[in-house]
């Protein structure tokens, strides 16, 4: 039925295009002498609207499209709908669909098609001119005081020994007490992770006790180390040496892994008119560096940006930049090379993780867990993502609902809560894409008006803890 409803609008267009705002870019590349066979993965999202759109291009032109020199592909925001690509009889058939991805293919003789399909795949438009859109470079506020630091150049990357391994879970954890410990063990968990601060002249050593409690009871430890923005921005150079020297005395104390950074793309985690991901890099460069001085054995996870879409088709202001914006800035500015993991946060989510549509709130890609992985995975040449925040929010087994600004989770059971986090273990596990999957988190208690943190947790208020077995069905224990 969705074919046949596809196939019914497409051979009724007649065709122009202009190409926007692109959010995310992946492409599989082939010398005209070397033929690209796409490799099928039946329950790729991805793969599925490839299907949908070769089918589509090749009923059209009457062209084949098994073997083709090259194939690409966007998360696209369709900023004036899905039909703006094409000239309509009738405007007023134009449909409101936002959000999808834009296929790009060469055949072998170089012809190149291009269609868009929604992510739901139920709607399906064939462009006439193949354009490529860039993505948008971050803006300038006029009406903003701060200063706006320019990219400069970064030093060359030390070279770490600790990218490889199989996927591995762990969770966000308030304080490591035995019950803490009893349900990750439970879960199959094998990281633990804490978020530290730093500001100028703090001492590594003050967290040795966080470290050797998760190596006593068996984990390995993951620390986010969170920055000062106003210190960073009052002294760019002089806060980004002495973070630095910071994360190298945690790296030389035997930290697994450390973020460097919490979602540096939005002005509550960076000061205002210096986001953007080059500036970005310009921490992550040295910091990097300092880590795998001091210990090449330690994971170095680039800062997970905050998942958003509130900064419109500029992709970035003075005040924050879209997530998929600003990580292909970072992948402009060499950020894989001082890396071992791509930070990432997936904590919105109201669907299962194994669904890719549906959401009542849209279409967005930071909605789905599938989309979100891609978003993360494909401007960084294959370097594994590292979610360093995953979480359902439920306020099932409270006294109070959810908070109105929470209320997109009004719905969400703790059963809902326990089946997705289990889902989207496996599906990241199967993904050979994630590396590592924190949930967030598994014991905070804190439930207010403004932040209802306890929702998230996997320890319920009544003591009970579903989504440890789940977890540990899933990671087989």
């Amino acid at each position: 039925m969705m074919q046949q409803t596809v196939s019914a609008f497409w051979r009724s267009m007649t065709f122009a295009v202009v190409l926007i705002a692109v959010s995310l870019t992946f492409s599989v590349n082939t010398s005209p002498a070397a033929a690209q066979n796409a490799t099928p993965t039946p329950t790729d999202p991805v793969w599925r609207g490839y299907s949908a759109v070769r089918e589509a291009i090749e009923e059209e032109f009457s062209t084949d499209l098994t073997i083709v020199r090259n194939y690409d592909w966007t998360q696209t925001e369709f900023v004036n709908g899905i039909d703006d690509c094409v000239d309509l009889d009738n405007p007023a058939a134009a449909r409101p669909i936002y959000f999808g991805w834009t296929y790009t293919i060469t055949d072998m003789n170089g012809s190149q098609y291009q269609a868009r399909i929604s992510f739901d795949l139920r709607d399906l438009v064939i462009c006439d001119n193949v354009q490529i859109a860039s993505a948008p470079a971050p803006e300038n506020n006029d009406d903003d005081d701060s200063e706006t630091v320019a990219a400069a150049d970064v030093p060359p990357p030390v070279a770490g020994a600790a990218a490889g391994g199989g996927f591995e879970l762990g969770g966000h954890v308030l304080e490591l007490n035995g019950n803490t410990v009893n349900l990750m063990n439970r879960a199959g968990m094998t990281w633990v992770k804490k978020q530290v601060r730093h500001t100028i002249g703090a001492n590594a050593t003050a967290n040795a006790g966080i470290i050797d409690a998760a190596k006593s009871n068996g984990f390995k430890i993951l620390l986010g180390v969170v920055g000062d923005k106003d210190q960073l921005g009052a002294d760019f150079d002089g806060y980004v040496a002495d973070y630095s020297q910071y994360v190298a005395g945690l790296a030389g104390l035997g930290v697994d892994a450390i973020e460097v950074w919490n979602e540096p793309n939005i002005d509550r985690e960076w000061p205002a008119g210096q986001i953007s991901g080059a500036n970005y890099v310009r921490l992550l460069a040295p910091a990097s560096n300092a880590i795998r001085g001091a210990n090449p054995n330690t994971l170095v996870v680039s800062g997970a940006p905050a998942p958003t879409g509130f900064f419109g088709t500029a992709g970035c202001t003075a005040q924050g930049c879209n997530d998929d914006v600003f990580m292909q800035d970072m992948a402009a500015a060499g950020a894989a090379q001082y890396m071992d993991c791509v930070g990432l946060h997936y904590n919105e989510g109201i669907v299962s993780p194994n669904t890719n549509s549906g959401d009542p709130r849209g279409e967005y890609p930071t909605y789905y867990f599938n989309s979100m992985t891609n978003r993360g995975y494909n401007p960084f040449g294959g370097t594994p993502i590292c979610y360093t925040e995953l979480g359902y929010l439920s306020g099932d087994g409270f006294d109070t609902p959810i908070p109105p600004s929470f209320g997109w989770a009004s719905n969400t059971s703790v059963a809902q809560h326990s089946a997705w986090l289990a889902e989207a273990a496996s599906m990241a596990a199967q993904s050979g894409r994630v590396r590592i999957l924190i949930v967030w988190n598994v014991d905070f208690p804190f439930y207010t008006a403004t932040d209802p943190m306890g929702g998230y947790a996997m320890f319920r208020p009544d003591g009970s803890c579903p989504a440890c077995d789940s977890l540990g069905t899933v990671m087989g224990r």
